[in-house]
Order: structure tokens, then sequence, then C-alpha cells
């Protein structure tokens, strides 16, 4: 699908909150620059995280919590770990991204390619971003919840 705007962006993302459910994984693909953060910020939003609350790119501090009416949502970018001398395994299971998601948080993970196994199993929702213009971007969508989104 194409997203023109970031108002596009947006209602993809509060498209996809109103099917995400506790114990959900979903992954945010795409290079640097393909708006996987604000993605996430958009999802957030729809989800319940009050606008006062400030919603961050976790990419320095890995992992950022918010409370929202259905549940924690658990905004995870494993961007830095994918090279690490320990393995990206292995830094997931320190990050507890598993026990979250089986604990019932709605768990949103940039960067999680090839990480699925780690983080308990297949990904209920797979958004790929790629830039296609200055402001545009396209969004495919596999996985369980894709068809309910459209």
């Amino acid at each position: 699908m194409e997203l023109g705007t970031r108002r596009d962006t947006t209602r993809l993302g509060a498209r996809i909150a109103a099917r995400l459910v506790p114990g959900d994984l979903a992954l945010l693909c795409g290079g640097l620059g393909a708006g996987k953060t604000f993605l996430a910020r958009a999802i957030a939003r729809a989800l319940g995280v009050p606008k006062e609350q400030a919603i961050v790119s976790p990419t320095f501090t890995l992992v950022q919590e918010y409370a929202t009416p259905r549940g924690p949502l658990v905004h995870a970018d494993l961007y830095r770990l994918r090279d690490t001398a320990a393995g990206l395994e292995v830094e997931i299971a320190r990050l507890g991204l598993r026990e979250r998601r089986a604990e019932g948080a709605i768990v949103l993970v940039e960067w999680g390619e090839g990480a699925e196994d780690a983080l308990g199993g297949a990904a209920d929702l797979v958004v790929n971003l790629a830039i296609a213009g200055t402001t545009k971007r396209t969004a495919t969508l596999r996985g369980a919840r894709a068809r309910e989104i459209g």
C-alpha cells in the first residue's frame, strides 16, 4: 500500500493498533529512514499512550514500555544488537522480550527480522516499509493480522 503522507502512516498505525491484542508480536522492517519509529509512535498513540508522554526511539535505550488501556506496549529496537559478540538471541533474552510477550504485552520490534524464534515465535504482523520518494513510503503487511488490517 502507498503511504503518500505522514497522515497516511498515522492512519495505518491506527488500523494496526485496532487489531493488536495482548501477546501479539509486530515487527517493523525497512531501511534507515523508512519510517519505522514514526509508525511505532502512531501505533502507540492509537493504543492510548497519552500525548503528554513522549514516545521516543528506543535505538539507544533498546526498549521503551508504555501503559495502554489494553495492557503494556513494549517497543524495542534491535538495530544495535544485530552484530554483538554475544549474539542477537542472547541479547533478546537479556531484554526479556519473550517473557513480556508471554505475560501479555504487545511487543513492537524495529529491526526484528530473523529474531522471531527468540521473540517467542512467529510474528502476528510484519510491516515492511520502503522509501518511495522524498515523503512517500510503501508498506507491505504479512502475518495473521495482515488480512484484518487490509
